[in-house]
């Protein structure tokens, strides 16, 4: 017996939207507003660092129903003590990566302006990219981070090998339709295309992607149709 998926209405995602954002504790209610139109949300207010305007974009990501999320809250750090100047906000950011044993913090360069840290360097896999962001993100004074890191894997792959590694990982993945993706490569490039019910979902058949040896970069050119 073949269900209809459920049409749900721009007040069902709004309403859920807010439900989400007081259910983490990361974001108070009474800092973003929520506007909803054909399933594209927009969140709009201002919080007091950057940790808190990523979450809320995330926040809003996991509800069932949203195709797509215009961030425009803005940061006001609090008045009272004065924000990180800029160069304190890059040594942090320098000390943090130097402590974290899942980034090679020598291959990764630092520069901060107006409180937006910019990464710039070579990894060789995705999962040291996507650290040295988590690392600098939550730091006193970041205002945004821009994550220019490159990936640069040494081992090398035949191209059938890994479209078919990667189209396992989707298999295995509790979280994803692998039905609904198709796996393509353009040399050292994976291209993901097809429809997912969710943005987590569509996250989690970058990862897989990401996962496999010898990617330098990834597509994401999967869609969210609830």
């Amino acid at each position: 017996m073949t269900t209809t998926p459920e049409v749900r209405t721009d007040e069902q995602i709004q309403q859920d939207v807010l439900a989400e954002l007081r259910w983490d504790a990361r974001v108070q209610p009474n800092e973003v507003a929520v506007a909803v139109q054909d399933g594209i949300v927009t969140l709009a207010g201002w919080v007091g660092n950057y940790v808190k305007r990523w979450a809320a974009e995330r926040a809003a990501q996991r509800v069932r129903g949203v195709v797509a999320v215009a961030n425009d809250i803005e940061i006001r750090p609090p008045a009272s003590g004065g924000a990180p100047t800029d160069p304190e906000i890059a040594s942090a950011a320098a000390q943090v990566l130097e402590w974290n044993a899942l980034v090679p913090a020598d291959q990764i360069e630092v520069t901060v302006t107006g409180g937006r840290v910019q990464l710039r360097g070579e990894v060789e896999w995705e999962y040291e990219r996507g650290e040295a962001e988590r690392a600098v993100r939550g730091l006193a004074g970041v205002r945004g981070v821009t994550n220019a890191v490159a990936v640069r894997p040494r081992r090398r792959i035949e191209p059938d090998d890994l479209e078919r590694r990667i189209a396992q990982a989707l298999l295995r993945s509790a979280e994803t339709d692998a039905e609904r993706i198709m796996v393509e490569q353009d040399g050292d490039t994976v291209i993901l295309r097809g429809a997912v019910r969710s943005w987590p979902e569509r996250r989690d058949a970058e990862r897989a992607a990401w996962s496999a040896p010898g990617v330098r970069s990834v597509e994401n050119d999967i869609r969210i149709a609830p």
